[in-house]
């Protein structure tokens, strides 16, 4: 079976053919394979629309079944250039080969493209394809620089395969956070404010709360104490925090205030490192674990917003660990089995992770780092978690594991993250006194497990479609009451309800009880609890289930032991 990524590729080599063999005129830029498919970026007089897939497709298809072999070809940079005259583009791109290194070329029948490859065999071994979209691209993705069509596609090796992975888009669609957030009222971004500002509504913001009420509870059980820190800061903590020097461009302008200047703060860290530092502490203190649900600031620019998974404002759930070096594994273990508990509380079972590795440029003794890498490592075999090494990929300050869960389509999502730091606690000369009685500097460890509160809420709304588990759902009962007759008995049911510390409402519109019912299946409520004259009269309710219908008639003692159960079933905080 070959390689999906290879197969993407060479789609795109196929597709670039079909546009050039159609539209001669074109200029070519590049078309790599991206997680879920390829593209191929075109300079191209004729607007290309979806009424021009058809025909792309059926060229593609003839050129796949002609089996054309794909050819590998080493050029001198002379002929080179003279293959891609005219091609200003495709020249850019040669231009950034270093001198010295082989300059590789791919035929497939006419069609020649500077590229480094691999690619599969023929143009026979790709499977079924599917144009999906073209949107605007600048080339090199930079704003002054002309704007390019970038045509994208999808390949299966098999039309079932693709005709899965296209169901599986549309369900996506479905569950889109941002049309989910319209419908059940849950959240917005209004223009006047500003993007990626969020606004919660009642909705959103009760299940926010839920989250939040569950994660301090589960943070104080696991002995973390929780902070709270300012929004803005003087110029100088940033400065020796290193975030002036290393980050400026995503920080917000700074304010003056008393001739000071302040910044709104882009993270937590600098802030906790504070209370740490004000008095001395002792070995027998580590690990002090101090968690905060703190609201940041940062400048992303508007090309990259996206809902509630992108935005310039958001709540970390963030903690900092300050341990001893003898601590430290058992530590970071004690970290990856908390991460890992809290995502299955709200429903993931699937995880991967990736361990990031010491870089080339690294501030820290190496052996401190070497000993930071086997604990992280040492913490996901003891959990049994898989993972990849990506070697040389952690942050110039230290070593890191960022953990991966799958939601209900299959998709990989990045949350938790455990992050070693030996730059910090340098820069603000953090020490603790040892057993020996001398000073020593105390490793301390960035974590986040839920990431953000925004995203991670996105991320739940997707998982769920909207249709939130009984624990985690705004509103957990409806009760319909058929006439106005029942009214008076409704209320009474909801307060009693209530009492339990239930989420509940009452639908008292006229409409007659199909409505009420239909309204709100599409609310997604948990269950709806249907009351006319023979319940009233029984002391009963008909009980509806958002899966599963009807329910029959029960006393309201028996309603209430079920939704009892059921919260002890779902893993409620």
């Amino acid at each position: 079976m070959q390689s999906l990524e290879v197969m993407r590729h060479s789609a795109a080599h196929v597709m670039a053919a079909a546009v050039q063999r159609l539209f001669p005129e074109v200029k070519l830029d590049i078309g790599p394979a991206t997680e879920d498919g390829f593209y191929y970026d075109f300079d191209l007089p004729h607007r290309l629309t979806p009424e021009d897939f058809a025909k792309i497709e059926a060229e593609m298809g003839r050129i796949i079944t002609a089996n054309q072999p794909f050819e590998r070809m080493e050029v001198t940079r002379e002929d080179a250039q003279r293959q891609l005259a005219g091609q200003r583009y495709k020249l850019e791109r040669l231009a950034d080969i270093p001198a010295g290194e082989t300059i590789t070329f791919f035929r497939c029948g006419e069609f020649v493209d500077l590229c480094r490859g691999p690619h599969l065999a023929s143009t026979g071994a790709i499977g079924a394809c599917k144009l999906m979209q073209v949107a605007g691209s600048y080339f090199r993705g930079i704003e002054t620089n002309p704007m390019l069509q970038r045509l994208y596609g999808m390949v299966a090796e098999s039309q079932a395969a693709l005709d899965a992975e296209l169901a599986r888009i549309e369900e996506a669609k479905k569950r889109d956070h941002r049309k989910l957030g319209r419908e059940l009222d849950l959240f917005s971004i209004e223009d006047d404010v500003g993007p990626g500002l969020i606004h919660w509504h009642p909705k959103g913001a009760r299940v926010r709360c839920i989250i939040e009420d569950f994660w301090r509870r589960r943070h104080f059980a696991a002995g973390y104490d929780i902070l709270y820190s300012p929004h803005i800061g003087r110029a100088q903590l940033w400065e020796t925090s290193g975030h002036l020097g290393f980050y400026r461009e995503n920080m917000y302008a700074p304010m003056t205030i008393d001739d000071n200047e302040y910044f709104v703060k882009p993270m937590n860290c600098p802030f906790h490192i504070q209370i740490y530092k004000g008095h001395r502490r002792s070995y027998r203190e580590l690990p002090l674990r101090w968690a905060e649900l703190g609201t940041v600031y940062r400048y992303e620019k508007s090309g990259v917003l996206y809902g509630l998974l992108r935005v310039r404002g958001f709540t970390q759930d963030d903690a900092h660990i300050f341990c001893t070096p003898e601590r430290i594994v058992e530590e970071i273990r004690f970290t990856v089995h908390f991460a890992l508990d809290m995502l299955r509380a709200f429903g993931f079972s699937e995880f991967s992770a990736y361990l990031a590795t010491r870089p080339q440029k690294a501030v820290g003794d190496p052996a401190r780092w070497e000993q930071a890498t086997k604990s992280l490592e040492e913490a996901l075999l003891g959990e049994g978690v898989p993972y990849e090494v990506d070697e040389g990929g952690g942050a110039f300050y230290g070593p890191k594991i960022d953990i991966k869960i799958k939601d209900c389509l299959g998709r990989q999502w990045q949350l938790s993250t455990i992050q070693f730091d030996f730059n910090l606690p340098e820069r603000f000369d953090l020490t603790y006194i040892g057993e020996d009685g001398k000073e020593h500097q105390p490793y301390m460890v960035h974590r986040a497990l839920l990431g953000s509160l925004e995203r991670f809420f996105g991320i739940l709304v997707e998982h769920y479609g909207g249709a939130f588990p009984f624990w985690l759902a705004p509103e957990q009962i409806r009760v319909l009451p058929i006439t106005a007759n029942q009214l008076a008995y409704a209320k009474e049911i909801a307060d009693q309800l209530r009492s339990e510390d239930l989420r509940v409402t009452v639908d008292e519109d006229s409409e007659k009880v199909g409505a009420k019912i239909r309204r709100a299946q599409l609310d997604k409520i948990p269950y709806m609890l249907v009351v006319g004259g023979r319940e009233a009269e029984a002391g009963a309710v008909a009980v509806r289930r958002r899966e599963g219908g009807d329910q029959g008639v029960m006393s309201r003692e028996a309603f209430l032991d079920l939704v009892r159960k059921e919260n002890k079933a779902s893993f409620t905080p």
